[in-house]
């Protein structure tokens, strides 16, 4: 059996009160990863990007984080060097963020971010890393991508953007993406065009994939396998295809307020929460 690129287990994080406590954000969550689509969801404040910053210790100085496992590709991820994860960070984990806007520089052309996100982790001048920033731009399927090198952020589409930052993290050639709403800025028609990028450059590079998403329909359609959180908890783990016939409580209280266009219902049913669900998996 292979051996995983990620694995978390009992991973805990918690954050500093004001009066001096501390406030659980994720609690005892376990997973594994390897070179597969894995999809996170639950409402807001689960846990799921919590857990993904923790994977590459982008938290603030003032979270508690502890795990009996944090490791990622033989690496561990709560002992390791700020060297060490330096490396990782960008180099063999890429992380995608929600909206371009907020992550591009716009002082900078797209070039030359992307150039240097390829400096960063490969040895070359500024001539083949300029050279390296136009094959990727090719590769995420930007038309005129000489134009859009020499570009500013504001000068470019939302859609393009989130292209420009998918490039800026394969520039180093990484394992893994870490996708945090990739696609919740984008209108709907660009965003099938996004994650269908996603899902080629994946399987195309042999990568693996950590999606975090609130859309049920899109990680069951997308994912290979999702796990289900709340309260900073995973309540359950099952094939993307099976989401539909999922048994938690929880998650099937999250496919019943969504609406369907083919069945007609006069109101969404709010959903209820049991607190057993926590003590079943504290």
């Amino acid at each position: 059996m292979t051996k995983p690129l990620v694995e978390i287990q009992n991973l805990r994080v918690d954050f500093p009160t004001a009066s001096g406590g501390y406030n659980a954000a994720v609690r005892g969550v376990s997973m594994a990863l390897g070179r597969e689509k894995l999809g996170i969801v639950g409402e807001s404040g689960s846990g799921k990007s919590v857990t993904g910053r923790a994977l590459m210790r982008l938290l603030p100085e003032a979270a508690r984080v502890r795990a009996d496992k944090l490791v990622f590709d033989g690496v561990d991820v709560l002992n390791a060097s700020e060297r060490t994860m330096r490396g990782l960070r960008g180099g063999r984990i890429g992380l995608i963020l929600q909206d371009p806007k907020y992550s591009l520089n716009p002082v900078m052309t797209v070039g030359a971010q992307i150039s240097e996100a390829w400096r960063a982790h490969n040895k070359g001048g500024k001539r083949e890393a300029r050279e390296a920033a136009l094959n990727l731009l090719e590769q995420v399927r930007i038309r005129d991508p000489r134009r859009v090198l020499d570009s500013y952020p504001h000068e470019v589409s939302g859609g393009m953007g989130q292209r420009i930052m998918i490039a800026m993290m394969l520039a180093p050639d990484p394992a893994m993406l870490i996708a945090d709403e990739p696609t919740s800025a984008l209108d709907a028609s660009v965003q099938a065009e996004i994650l269908k990028l996603i899902d080629d450059l994946v399987s195309a590079r042999g990568m693996g994939l950590m999606l975090i998403s609130h859309d049920l329909p899109l990680v069951a359609r997308f994912c290979d396998r999702v796990a289900v959180m709340y309260a900073g908890q995973v309540m359950e783990t099952l094939p993307a295809q099976d989401l539909h016939r999922a048994e938690h409580p929880y998650t099937r209280g999250l496919l019943d307020c969504m609406p369907h266009l083919s069945q007609k219902r006069a109101r969404l049913p709010v959903l209820t929460r049991d607190p057993k669900w926590l003590e079943q998996h504290s």
